[in-house]
């Protein structure tokens, strides 16, 4: 299993280097980052579990036959969202992962449109690795958008919410 400071400095190696893509197998998990369009990907899976014609990685967005979801961009609509108004602060993932917005299935969201947050209100859960990362708001003021699905694979810096600061 790779530790996330060595996953981050493989990213920060691939970021500056001019390989487009890093794969590695590890005491039975893969490590698959890839560069398109100057953002990165990274997936990882146990390397038992994938036949090497199947994809790593299922993605929501993924639609179309021939579709490459590793390469998917995060959506376009949610960034022009984010950019729309610079009076609104913008919770970001800080990794890749699942977007979850509670803490279990079938329990009420952390938080929703028009709820009011502090600097320690946890928002959402990010899973990568299969460890629970509680996301917290970072400011104080209103959920304006919730910008992402739950249950949706997230990108790194991917917008999540919306904050109306006070």
């Amino acid at each position: 299993m790779f530790k996330l400071s060595e996953i981050k400095e493989l990213i920060k190696l691939v970021d500056q280097s001019t390989l487009q893509e890093l794969e590695i197998e590890s005491e039975g998990s893969r490590l698959f980052i890839r560069k398109p369009n100057k953002t990165e990907s990274v997936i990882v899976a146990p390397a038992q579990v994938q036949p090497a014609y199947a994809p790593v990685l299922a993605h929501p967005r993924a639609e179309q036959p021939g579709t490459d979801a590793l390469a998917a961009a995060p959506a376009p609509a949610a960034e022009k969202k984010a950019a729309a108004d610079p009076n609104l602060h913008t919770i970001v993932s800080p990794m890749v992962g699942t977007f979850y917005q509670a803490p279990s299935p079938g329990a009420p969201a952390f938080v929703s449109k028009g709820d009011r947050v502090n600097e320690k209100t946890v928002v959402c859960i990010v899973e990568a690795m299969k460890l629970m990362n509680e996301i917290e708001a970072e400011v104080r003021g209103e959920i304006v958008e919730v910008l992402a699905e739950n249950g949706q694979l997230v990108e790194y810096g991917q917008p999540l919410f919306l904050v109306k600061p006070e």
